[in-house]
């Protein structure tokens, strides 16, 4: 299991179209990967983003368990930290 932590960069926060783009990019791995903030850990599913309601400047950590886990916490902390 690897943990990442990460500053959200989009501008707008993480909503909507962002949170599609994210859980198509979850998808893309083998592994399970969540989305940490403070205590509240969600699955890179569109509902469970959702109830995240990240914004620009969140600190959270990226978690990604399984057999491509190095790849997918980098390829979801890249996407979190893009501007746009």
């Amino acid at each position: 299991m690897i943990e990442t932590p990460v500053i959200v960069g989009h501008e707008d926060g993480i909503e909507g179209r962002p949170i599609a783009l994210l859980v198509q990019e979850a998808s893309q791995y083998a592994s399970k990967v969540y989305i940490q903030v403070d205590n509240k850990r969600s699955i890179a599913k569109y509902y469970g983003m959702m109830s995240l309601a990240l914004q620009e400047g969140d600190e959270v950590t990226v978690v990604a368990e399984g057999e491509d886990e190095e790849k997918a916490a980098e390829g979801i902390k890249t996407f979190l930290k893009k501007t746009k």
